[in-house]
């Protein structure tokens, strides 16, 4: 039997929880993430309002999380920032989980979602294009020097005239 998948609002005693695993992952270890700059973003984030999302499964708390800034893709769309899913809870359901509840959220303000992902991330980019998700575009350098961040885009509501 599959344990509960429980998408809740990211209190400020998650955060350590999640930097901790954050720093043992090392896709977030290859963009330099350290816990105090990890902690300041979130704090700051949490301040500001943006959505700000945790993931539990069953009784183990802050397995994944979702961070979107509301109008942060051009002034004009959500976006995206940063997804992420504990090494040892992958595969379960719990990135789709998220994805889905900020989708739900941004289509209440907006027609798209953008988001970026590394060229070298091919798992992430197998997994926005399974959720509807289109490559339109690529940064190279722009986060780190030897890597294309990749644009990618869903359009949530239908074209209406007018």
């Amino acid at each position: 039997m599959s344990e509960t998948i429980v998408i809740r609002p990211m209190e400020a005693t998650d955060i350590p929880v999640v930097v901790a695993w954050m720093l043992a992952t090392p896709l977030w270890q290859r963009y330099g993430v350290t816990a105090e700059g990890a902690t300041r973003n979130f704090e700051r984030a949490r301040e500001r309002g943006d959505w700000l999302l945790v993931g539990d499964i069953g009784a183990e708390q802050a397995v994944g999380f979702a961070w979107c800034t509301p109008d942060g893709g051009f002034g004009r769309s959500p976006y995206l920032r940063l997804i992420g899913v504990r090494r040892d809870k992958s595969g379960v359901g719990l990135g789709g989980a998220l994805l889905r509840t900020i989708e739900a959220k941004a289509i209440q303000q907006a027609d798209h979602l953008l988001l970026l992902v590394s060229d070298f991330n091919e798992t992430a980019q197998h997994f926005y294009r399974r959720l509807g998700y289109l490559q339109v575009g690529a940064l190279p350098g722009y986060v780190l020097p030897d890597v294309a961040e990749l644009i990618y885009y869903k359009r949530l509501k239908p074209w209406t005239e007018g």
